[in-house]
């Protein structure tokens, strides 16, 4: 039985994801206990110990203020992730309602709809995320409104193409025949269907959203220090990075990780969740 598990794992391409997929669920047990898992105060100014090296009570060192490098990375963890959460958590809302909206009904409804999904498909996503920042002002909140603005559009594409497909299946038909109302037809019979790929395409946009927040962090348009994000730490230790480049790249590295694992983890989920995928392996 376990070598049957096993050889099945391999084939559904766990695998080699097994790595990636840890580091990502690591990743996100740190951001969940956020400075509950930090050995030092992400906060803490000690200029006694400013650059210090690593050691056993500074792992990574400290930076220009002798705050614990470390401890800023796992707070920053809770507060990147974080923020791509509340993000992705909007522009599934979004996408879901409008695709749902639009696939359900069509007619003049998906046409009017399909056309604004366009306008906003028309213009890249950190260009109009700057946009809109623009237009409402600094902060993390409104980077959250600009990240989930940029992204929904091409999530209400792919439930409308999932709705689209499912709302012409026998069961879904003879609901409707039945005299079921669109709302009622999506929730029962059409919605186990679009979640799935759903929850696979927000896990593959993580590390993409992460790479927004963390950059407008760093161009200081999202979150301000002295709070800990990695955008943050970046900008923070530009002006050090000739004489002292540890500053920059661990937070970089903690970026690089957490988009890779996260892109793997999608990948991986889909896999599994992707029933045309699936059956087209024959499992």
């Amino acid at each position: 039985m376990r070598l049957s598990e096993s050889l099945k794992a391999t084939r559904t391409g766990l695998g080699p994801f097994a790595v990636p997929v840890a580091v990502a669920l690591v990743i996100l047990l740190l951001a969940l206990l956020g400075p509950l898992a930090a050995p030092h105060d992400p906060l803490a100014v000690n200029l006694t110990v400013r650059f210090a090296p690593s050691s056993l009570v500074h792992p990574l060192g400290t930076d220009h203020l002798g705050r614990d490098i470390l401890s800023r990375l796992i707070t920053g963890a809770q507060t990147t992730l974080g923020a791509v959460a509340a993000a992705l958590a909007l522009v599934v809302a979004l996408g879901l309602g409008v695709g749902a909206l639009s696939g359900m009904i069509g007619g003049r409804t998906d046409a009017v709809l399909m056309r604004l999904c366009d306008v906003f498909l028309t213009v890249p996503t950190f260009v109009l995320a700057l946009f809109l920042i623009g237009a409402f002002g600094t902060g993390l909140v409104n980077v959250i409104a600009a990240i989930a603005l940029s992204h929904w559009a091409w999530y209400a594409r792919i439930v409308r193409g999932l709705v689209l497909e499912l709302k012409t299946r026998d069961y879904v038909l003879a609901a409707r025949i039945a005299g079921a109302s669109p709302a009622a037809v999506f929730i029962e019979h059409v919605l186990a269907g679009v979640l799935p790929p759903l929850a696979a395409l927000a896990t593959l946009d993580v590390g993409h959203m992460a790479l927004h927040v963390a950059g407008l962090s760093f161009l200081g348009l999202g979150v301000q220090p002295p709070t800990a994000e990695w955008g943050v730490m970046i900008n923070e230790a530009r002006t050090f990075f000739w004489t002292r480049p540890l500053l920059v790249v661990w937070p970089g590295l903690a970026i690089a990780v957490a988009v890779l694992a996260f892109n793997q983890l999608g990948d991986a989920l889909r896999d599994r969740l992707d029933p045309t995928l699936v059956a087209e392996r024959g499992l």
